[in-house]
């Protein structure tokens, strides 16, 4: 199918909306929010029902941007497409951490784990549910990664998110289990969906549609010998001929090396690629693989720091496997969010909370992202026969909250919890927790008793506004199993983060040639509401040289250190910005020689 056709089936498959044939009704209201201040959602609410669609229903938000956006040039309204967005967008805290999430799915695969909670949705791949939203996206999509991508970019600037710094979020099984040609695959159509949306061409070729007879009967915990393994073998080989893959499921380094540098200056950049994986699949040759690819972050299940509990849980490692993986990705300079999961099997509420301790006393994990993930009762687990037989329950809404509430006290500064629950739905939990808003829930709790988090994620600036003077440079240092870590942050009186960097000073040669000698730069991140490339906003954090200004704090430190280099694990989509600052391109890093 070529692009052209694919395009002209993607239009008829949104059914595009036309402004035009509702430019009476979209003016409107588009004269009455540009003439007067509209502070909240109620209040676009009210001149919404004034002027409704087609006499019955409301304009959605994405419909007033591109109403807005048709007929801007002719009304000449007295706010610019910035300032109608911060109006119109829809859950601007999505992009209020700086960059623009885009999350996808790789296609069910056979894992190597097999793990006694883990749900077993033979639609999706291990340990996601059909239920979940970036889920149903995916298999919406057929799992293609470059439809998933294009499709997700072309939602979110639909209701007013800008996409031109994107950090992409793989999940989706275990990744280090994948072929390496798919591997290669999968990243190289996700990038040349980022470089070709931002050129404004859809190749999105319609994904194959699986009939509802071919589907596989679904996995039940209780039923012993038909594992998830057992029923995705087969039906993928049936497929493929015989192959785990499609014949076009595969790509080479070549091919991804070709569409990594079209877009380090592309129209949508990728500054962040998120893998997931395994302890037990982390080795040196993997990290090299995974930085390869063009990786900055690792999400990894660690889950518990009890041997006792991971081989209850059949987790297939123990913990000095997990001590071994952490420390050869924070030797390769990547950033390492942990996966962590209270009420296990064969733990308790005080024994959660002693492990979480353990998580940041001990050098050598003290993760730089957390994922709270407490345990619940899926009917496709193995956990369906332990339950049945009454060796475990979930913890009760009480016992829950007061782990949740000790674990986030305990999160240091430079950690920040990303998530406190997996986003099952309530109709897939058979038992446990089903508070969605769990970690609100939680932090209300803790302000009452005066009480509050200081992660990161509790303490970013998020769309608040901040002048240069108004903030100060300070450093938090903390042992790791590499060497010495410094956080280094700008905040604001009242400890509200605007920008940091991580900094590893390793007290020895790293298993990498390539970084042996140096100083790593682990990751440099500015918050706030993401702006475009090269746009600047009054009073708002980004591209006001915060970044700049921690790097060199950063190379000072380093040569204090004793250091000669200093390298910064880059994603594609920010290398010129660290060529611009002095920093000359290496096989998987960018260095920069440190003075005396």
């Amino acid at each position: 199918m070529t692009a052209k056709t694919a395009a002209t089936w993607a239009d008829s498959e949104r059914a595009r909306f036309d402004p035009a044939r509702h430019e009476r009704e979209l003016v409107a209201i588009l004269d009455e929010v540009t003439s007067a201040p509209v502070r909240d959602s109620q209040a676009l609410d009210r001149i919404l029902k004034k002027h409704p669609r087609d006499g019955c229903g409301l304009f959605s938000r994405s419909e007033l941007i591109a109403g807005f956006r048709h007929f801007a040039a002719r009304r000449h309204w007295p706010v610019d497409e910035a300032e109608m967005l911060e109006v119109l967008r829809l859950r601007p805290v999505r992009t209020h951490s700086g960059v623009t999430p885009v999350t996808v799915l790789t296609k069910p695969f056979p894992c190597p784990g097999r793990c006694l909670f883990c749900p077993s949705d033979v639609r999706m791949p291990k340990s996601y549910l059909a239920d979940e939203p970036g889920a149903q996206r995916a298999e919406a999509n057929g799992f293609d990664p470059y439809r998933q991508t294009w499709s997700r970019l072309d939602a979110l600037r639909s209701v007013g998110h800008p996409v031109d710094k994107v950090e992409l979020i793989v999940l989706g099984g275990t990744w280090s289990h994948y072929p390496e040609p798919y591997q290669i695959w999968f990243v190289e159509r996700c990038l040349r969906a980022l470089c070709d949306f931002a050129r404004g061409v859809d190749a999105r070729e319609a994904p194959a549609r699986v009939r509802d007879e071919d589907l596989p009967e679904p996995v039940d915990g209780l039923t012993p010998g038909r594992s998830y393994n057992q029923v995705i073998r087969p039906l993928l080989a049936a497929r493929h001929g015989n192959s785990l893959l499609a014949a076009n499921e595969c790509a080479s380094w070549a091919d991804l090396g070709r569409v990594q540098r079209e877009n380090e200056s592309a129209g949508c950049r990728c500054v962040g690629l998120s893998l997931e994986t395994r302890p037990d699949c982390v080795t040196p040759d993997e990290v090299h693989r995974i930085r390869r690819l063009g990786a900055t972050k690792v999400q990894i299940g660690i889950q518990s720091l009890s041997d006792r509990v991971l081989e209850a849980n059949r987790r297939g490692h123990d913990v000095a496997v997990s001590r071994r993986a952490l420390r050869w990705l924070r030797a390769a300079g990547l950033k390492i969010q942990a996966h962590w999961m209270p009420n296990l099997y064969g733990s308790s509420p005080a024994d959660d909370v002693a492990d979480f301790a353990r998580l940041f006393d001990d050098a050598d994990f003290r993760p730089d992202e957390l994922k709270l993930y407490p345990c619940s009762l899926i009917a496709s687990a193995d956990l369906m026969a332990v339950y049945a037989s009454g060796d475990w329950r979930p913890y009760s809404e009480a016992e829950l909250l007061e782990v949740v509430e000790a674990c986030l006290v305990q999160t240091p500064p430079y950690c920040r919890v990303t998530r406190v629950i997996r986003d099952f739905s309530s109709g897939d939990i058979v038992d446990g927790n089903r508070t969605a808003n769990l970690r609100e829930v939680a932090e209300r709790r803790l302000r009452d008793r005066g009480l509050r988090c200081r992660d990161i994620r509790g303490r970013e600036i998020r769309g608040r506004s901040c002048q240069e003077h108004e903030l100060s440079l300070g450093a938090l240092e903390y042992a790791t199993s590499v060497g010495r870590e410094v956080f280094l942050q700008f905040t604001t009186h009242d400890d509200r983060i605007a920008a940091f960097l991580r900094l590893c000073l390793p007290d020895g040669p790293s298993f990498l040639d390539e970084v042996r000698e140096s100083a790593l730069v682990r990751e440099v991140h500015v918050y706030g509401p993401s702006l475009p490339v090269g746009e600047r906003a009054s009073g708002r954090p980004q591209h006001r040289g915060l970044g700049r200004a921690l790097l060199e704090r950063a190379a000072q430190l380093a040569r204090e250190a004793g250091f000669d280099t200093l390298s910064v694990i880059s994603a594609v989509g920010t290398r010129a910005y660290y060529r611009d600052l002095g920093f000359a391109d290496g096989s998987l890093y960018q260095h920069r020689r440190l003075g005396p």
